[in-house]
Order: C-alpha cells, then structure tokens, then sequence
C-alpha cells in the first residue's frame, strides 16, 4: 500500500541521518562530535530542507551529541526552527523503537522530522516505504550515507496508523557543504 489521496491528510516523515562525526579517542560514542566535513554538512543538509518545502512542524532528535549538533546547524537556516523533542530512544534503535517514537506525534504535525542514526534509520525507510519515485528505495538500499534525507509521503488521521508498506518514498538527497565553508557555532 502507498500514500492514497482522501484517507486523511498529507503527513510526510522526513528522515535524517546525522552529518559525518568524528571519532576522538577516548570519547564515548553518545558522545562524539561532528567532523569538519559533519558541520559543512548539516547547515546543507537544513538549506536542503528549505529549499524543497519540508519545513517540520516537529522534530525528535537523538540524544547523541553529533545527531543533536546536526539538528542544531541544519534548523539554524531556517527563519524559525520547530520544536524539538531530544529522545533518547531514538539513539542506537531498531524500526519497533523508531516507530513507537514517530507513532507518539501530535495528529496536527503534518511534517515531522527524525535526526538519527544507521542502520535504525535506513532500515526504518525501507520498512514504510511501500514503492518509492523513481530509483528513491534503490537509492536507500545502496546506501543512506552521513546527511542522508529521505521524505515518506502517506496520507492518514494520525501518526499511529504509519506502518510498514503504507508510506511512499518521494525523495532521497544527500546534501553536502562547501570545502572552505564551515559553519560557524
């Protein structure tokens, strides 16, 4: 099943990998950074957003300082960012705990935004998307790298009713910054 016109509003989820993160030694991995190229990245990754009409009404964030990081630059290109919930589920989960945390959106979010982690996101899109435009789920399948977007579009009253199969994968980006364009925090 796809997203269907008359069974509800449009809802998109819009899935966000982190930027690319570094690796310090000695540094827990809840709490490892952004790279260089991870903060050139995001702020393309929110420009992204914009600039295809995918603005969240809400956005959950993982609590792990490169996802929160990611959230931080890519939301700050925006006129005025959502609200945000930080979610510690979503760190380190599989599709049942991603589903839970996206299940639990407010019915009026039409668009809401998930920043997290592999392989619980790239699993969690092709577990919902029941077809997808043009080569969108061959994309993911190959591989949903640092800063991927992917944008499921179903149509329903509530988040609850999201389940695998019902959504459509309408895009797949991989936004990436400028050398020499860092963004500044």
């Amino acid at each position: 099943m796809t997203a269907r016109a008359g069974a509800g509003p449009l809802r998109r989820l819009v899935v966000l990998r982190h930027a690319k993160s570094s690796w310090p030694e000695g540094v827990a991995d809840q709490l490892r950074p952004l790279a260089a190229r991870g903060r050139r990245d995001a702020p393309a990754a929110g420009r992204a957003l914009a600039a295809s009409d995918c603005l969240p009404d809400l956005a959950v964030c993982s609590t792990a300082v490169r996802a929160r990081q990611t959230w931080d630059l890519a939301s700050a290109q925006w006129g005025t960012p959502p609200p945000v919930r930080h979610d510690r589920r979503v760190y380190a989960a599989g599709v049942p705990d991603l589903l839970e945390v996206v299940r639990e959106a407010p019915a009026e979010v039409e668009t809401l935004l998930l920043v997290g982690h592999n392989p619980g996101l790239e699993e969690l899109v092709l577990e919902l998307a029941g077809d997808g435009l043009d080569d969108t789920l061959e994309q993911v399948r190959r591989k949903f790298p640092t800063s991927a977007i992917a944008v499921l579009a179903w149509h329903g009253t509530a988040w609850t009713a999201l389940g695998p199969g019902t959504a459509l994968l309408t895009e797949v980006t991989v936004p990436r910054g400028e050398k020499g364009h860092g963004a500044s925090a």
